[in-house]
């Protein structure tokens, strides 16, 4: 017999706001104009909780009386709608659940009750088995989520297989530039053959020993840095500029930003050419000119900040 409670809160209509951007997307981006309105619903499950936290919580966590309807079990649907479901893949955060799960300790004051949850969408209209498959993969990010079962399950706690034996990569350390380039196809790396090389030299001369495909994969994922280093820190030797409509416009601004480095630069510490420095080229020359006063300068790379006095009617 299940343990588990399920439960759906739906916002009332004029408070729907996501279900009414959903149809503007899906029918004008989309272009399924037969469809005439987008319910949306939250599913939640949970387990390893009392009956009285289960009914205080339903008004106090998981919904707002004036403004959500609240279903338990199941949630009422019309001929002309079908709907589909969707949840996080097995190991990514659910923020949503994670929240409710921590609400419900704190209203409790006991161990934490286990709670998971799954995006429910309801469709009106006269919509095709093509239309709902194109819908799906809009909404549905494979990266991150899946299309989620509709049958509610005995129990949320998770049977966890013991992990097979990690593979070691045998003859790494001693392959040749042929089986290099084999292993990366192989493997779908998104280093060159010279960072497998400098990697197969640290395992001869530090490790003594072949990786695991672990490893590599881990240093591969890392190593790729969002192609920071491949990408947009690689020198750039010569530009050409291909004929088109905008090969005026492209040639003054590129024959501007080598102005603006010798303005940069000053002859010191000049950087090589590359899609990062052209990237921050604007904001380098408004700094040697001195107009960035409010620039917040700090030892992260990734972001820059603005900081500004705010005035909001009429106060700081």
């Amino acid at each position: 017999m299940s343990t588990v409670k399920r439960i759906y809160v739906e916002k009332k209509n004029g408070y729907d706001i996501e279900g009414v951007h959903l149809l503007h997307e899906f029918t004008s981006l989309l272009g399924i104009t037969k469809l005439k309105k987008v319910r949306v619903l939250n599913r939640y499950d949970l387990d390893e909780i009392d009956i009285d936290d289960y009914t205080q919580s339903k008004t106090l966590i998981f919904s707002e009386p004036p403004l959500d309807y609240i279903y338990e079990e199941n949630f009422p649907i019309s001929r002309d709608e079908l709907f589909f479901s969707y949840e996080y893949l097995p190991g990514q955060y659910d923020q949503r659940a994670d929240s409710a799960a921590q609400c419900i300790q704190l209203l409790s004051e006991k161990e934490k009750c286990l709670v998971t949850s799954a995006k429910v969408l309801v469709l009106e209209g006269e919509i095709t088995n093509d239309e709902l498959e194109i819908i799906k993969k809009y909404v549905i990010n494979p990266v991150e989520a899946r299309e989620a079962l509709n049958k509610k399950p005995n129990t949320l706690l998770l049977s966890l297989e013991l992990p097979k034996q990690v593979k070691t990569l045998t003859g790494f350390i001693k392959m040749n530039d042929k089986d290099r380039l084999s292993f990366m196809v192989l493997h779908g790396l998104a280093m060159n053959i010279e960072d497998v090389k400098f990697i197969q030299d640290y395992f001869t001369n530090i490790e003594k020993r072949d990786p695991t495909i672990t490893e590599i994969k881990v240093i591969d994922t890392y190593w790729s840095d969002h192609c920071r280093h491949t990408t947009f820190l690689t020198k750039i030797d010569s530009v050409k500029i291909e004929p088109s409509k905008y090969l005026e416009k492209c040639q003054q601004s590129y024959e501007k930003y080598l102005l603006d480095r010798k303005i940069i630069y000053k002859g010191k510490n000049e950087k090589h050419i590359c899609l990062m420095d052209l990237a921050l080229a604007a904001m380098k020359y408004m700094k040697v000119k001195g107009l960035l006063p409010d620039l917040e300068e700090t030892d992260e790379i990734n972001a820059c900040s603005i900081v500004i006095d705010a005035d909001i009617n009429g106060k700081n």
